[in-house]
């Protein structure tokens, strides 16, 4: 999924964390307009050119709840999920987790343009925090839980992160949703396990295959998602 750095790439923002290296970096595209592009240790996980799956991740699970007021989401990311939930004007709250606050301060400062009014919500909260010990530790009750918080378990960022997509952590997500609550996984690759792990907590689950455009190369970018 790493995406070449091409002679118009600069960098603009860098943090070293405990978990690594964070870099936001800037380019040029096809039609002189300026992308964003966010990598995590090198590799390439996001940038602001191709969001549909980033978009879709809170599409699909908003047609899904008929009274969504209440979302949680794993990954802040560059804002485009968060952003797709607060278009919704039947949510009253989103919670976001994310473990990097380097990005979370980008946002806020506008290293990426579009976060200081994204945050401003009033309806929005960002918490820093690991999103497995944010989830153990949850005492409210959610109509969506969105997760996106690597690149799915066949592509891990950070191996630790692989506990976000077995039985216990998708039990405890269960347990958090409310009755006909959602919740829905993002993945950079298809996930077999991930999808048998999500009907045995579940009963039943979905994958969608959605296609995404990646520097001029067609992928597919896959959601996961089970209703309780």
């Amino acid at each position: 999924m790493d995406s070449a750095d091409g002679p118009q790439s600069v960098e603009i923002a860098r943090a070293e964390t405990p978990r690594g290296e964070v870099v936001l970096r800037r380019r040029t595209n096809g039609t002189g307009a300026d992308v964003l592009e966010l990598r995590v240790n090198g590799v390439f996980v996001m940038d602001t050119l191709e969001t549909t799956s980033e978009i879709e991740l809170a599409a699909q699970a908003l047609d899904l709840v008929e009274e969504p007021s209440a979302v949680l989401i794993g990954g802040l990311g560059l804002g485009f999920t968060l952003q797709r939930v607060l278009a919704d004007p039947r949510v009253e709250r989103a919670a976001v987790v994310e473990i990097e606050e380097a990005l979370v301060q980008w946002m806020r400062d506008g290293t990426v343009p579009h976060g200081p009014a994204l945050l401003a919500d009033t309806r929005a909260t960002v918490v820093n925090a690991d999103i497995a010990m944010a989830i153990a530790e949850a005492r409210s009750t959610y109509d969506l839980v969105l997760l996106d918080v690597d690149n799915g378990p066949g592509y891990l960022v950070h191996e630790h992160n692989g506990v976000v997509y077995e039985e216990e952590f998708l039990r405890r997500c269960r347990d958090l949703l409310g009755p006909g609550g959602v919740l829905v996984v993002w993945s950079a690759s298809a996930a077999p396990e991930l999808l048998a792990s999500l009907r045995t907590v579940f009963g039943d689950a979905e994958e969608q295959a959605h296609d995404v455009l990646l520097q001029d190369r067609p992928e597919e970018y896959f959601l996961y998602l089970a209703r309780r």
